[in-house]
């Protein structure tokens, strides 16, 4: 007879450093699993530390604590399997590695073979490669493991096949960006038709910082067949049945549209930048237009109306359109909402640079437009400072590229939320919240983009087109092509020089921006590493 086997997915939200408490997530959900009749529960890519740790991972007590709670976590649960992923010290090395705990007892332990040194990764700064398959027993099975990077390269799956594996369990911290999860399923499929093993992908959901984890942990059987999903953004427990030498058909989750899916991980960055590092809640500065909107809705949704504060604060310049826009967007929303008029502020502040302003005579320019917009960021921060509510700044990634933003002033913040959005995808995304009803009002979605620092004032004034300008600077920063190859798809040269420029200039403002959320394959982070100062001329 063929051996069976159930084993428990657990899609879990860990904290990184939380060492005790990860632990404790851990032995819950196993208890829970083996209630349900599971032999073996299968957790993320360095469950028990969370990921990225980061340079913790150059601490030698790090790799101690972590090493005593696995030991801890053995014997905890010693009535079922569990697969742990964790940092590892061994023999002065140091690994990105996953355990089988069994009986109280760490039974064996894999050590990731491929280190991933791009995107937001650089785990050769910290772990050495492993070189050996880890295969091990439950139930008559022979369980193989690999981690992320091993199954996204030809070598790892093949080693656990000829270590005699028949079952292939991934432990995954796959950060999400835009169509992700296909790239994972293509992957594996490639992995399980050079090797025709049937495989348990498990992957960490939750916030971390600028990385969003999304889950979508699967199972794919013969065939490349998916046999089982679990849900995105969300923790999950799932039970897979192995029989018969293959993953058994189970519930399948339904894919998500690309606009439920950027909407969900700004939702949960949100939720889990403010609760794990225990902010009561967040304040934001609307402005009437369609950035600081989407921006509330979604910390409405990350949070609840009830912790979320709203703030206008008009000008002399701002049109009564924008405040009959914003109180109508709070009464859909439900929360606490104040105006602000900075008029004074404006009349004080320049009087005090009356005659800085005046030097020399040419009127007033983006002196006095960022003198604005720093007001804001002042009132800002004191009702951040007084309330300990988080700023979150609402800026797109058009105006990070180009520096359409002001430091200290728009800039001025602790989260930045739509960092990663182009504005192109900000109407997008906008139009979808409203596909069932109207929670932003359509005028702010149909007016022409405005900061309202000076009269008649339109962004495309100062840039092109948006739909130009998020193309332009989509194939420069996150497809490294040449000016002239850009030019080559169709762009004018003034159009590309124009955004290519100041796209340069406007790398010292980055830096000093809030870490914000990063939902595409590269974002102004991690990603993002070019010096401010830089004379490369580009390919023209």
């Amino acid at each position: 007879m063929d051996s069976s086997l159930t084993i428990a997915i657990a899609q879990i939200n860990a904290v990184v450093g939380d060492l005790p408490g990860n632990r404790g997530l851990i032995a819950g959900v196993a208890r829970e699993a083996a209630r349900a009749g599971a032999d073996l529960v299968l957790t993320p890519e360095l469950a028990l530390c969370g990921y990225p740790p980061e340079d913790l991972l150059l601490r030698p007590d790090f790799y101690r604590a972590c090493a005593q709670e696995l030991e801890a976590l053995a014997r905890e649960v010693p009535e079922i399997g569990l697969v742990v992923g964790h940092p590892a010290e061994i023999d002065g090395r140091h690994y990105n590695a996953a355990s089988y705990l069994a009986e109280g007892r760490v039974v064996a332990t894999y050590c990731k073979r491929f280190l991933p040194n791009s995107e937001v990764f650089d785990e050769e700064r910290y772990f050495d490669g492993g070189q050996s398959p880890c295969v091990f027993s439950v139930k008559g099975v022979r369980v193989g493991l690999n981690i992320c990077e091993d199954v996204w390269r030809v070598g790892a799956v093949e080693g656990a096949k000829e270590a005699g594996a028949e079952l292939l369990l991934v432990l995954n911290a796959s950060p999400y960006h835009m169509n992700k999860g296909e790239d994972r399923l293509r992957v594996l499929r490639d992995r399980h038709a050079a090797t025709g093993l049937p495989m348990i992908y498990v992957n960490l959901v939750g916030g971390q910082d600028e990385l969003v984890f999304d889950g979508g942990s699967f199972a794919i059987g013969a065939g490349g067949e998916l046999r089982v999903r679990l849900p995105q953004f969300a923790p999950a427990l799932a039970l897979v049945r192995y029989g018969a030498g293959d993953v058994q058909p189970a519930e399948v989750a339904p894919a998500l549209s690309l606009e439920a899916q950027v909407y969900q991980a700004l939702v949960l960055g949100i939720r889990d930048y403010i609760g794990k590092n225990g902010f009561p809640g967040a304040v934001i500065g609307l402005s009437g237009g369609i950035d600081s909107a989407l921006t509330l809705v979604l910390a409405v949704e990350a949070l609840g109306a009830e912790r979320v504060r709203a703030v206008m604060m008009p000008s002399p310049y701002t049109a009564d359109m924008s405040l009959d826009d914003s109180r109508q967007l709070i009464r859909n929303l439900g929360v606490r909402y104040e105006e602000i008029p900075i008029a004074p502020a404006m009349t004080t502040f320049t009087d005090m640079l009356a005659a800085e302003l005046a030097t020399p005579v040419r009127g007033a320019d983006t002196t006095e437009e960022n003198l604005q917009a720093r007001i804001r960021g002042l009132i800002l921060m004191a009702i951040s400072n007084r309330s300990g509510a988080l700023v979150l700044t609402t800026g797109n990634k058009s105006e990070m590229g180009v520096g359409y933003c002001t430091l200290y002033g728009d800039m001025a913040g602790g989260f930045a939320v739509i960092k990663d959005i182009a504005k192109t995808f900000v109407y997008r995304l906008s139009r979808w919240i409203n596909r069932e009803r109207e929670i932003i009002p359509e005028r702010i979605i149909t007016r022409p983009p405005s900061a309202e620092l000076r009269p008649d004032q339109t962004d495309q004034d100062s840039l092109p087109p948006y739909e130009v300008l998020d193309a332009i600077m989509a194939a420069y920063m996150e497809e490294d092509r040449s000016p002239r190859e850009i030019i080559a798809m169709g762009y004018t040269e003034a159009d590309v020089r124009r955004v290519v420029r100041l796209l340069k200039i406007s790398e010292y403002k980055r830096r000093q921006a809030p870490v914000g959320i990063r939902v595409t394959h590269r974002g102004f982070g991690k990603d993002w590493r070019y010096p401010i100062t830089n004379r490369y001329p580009d390919e023209w």
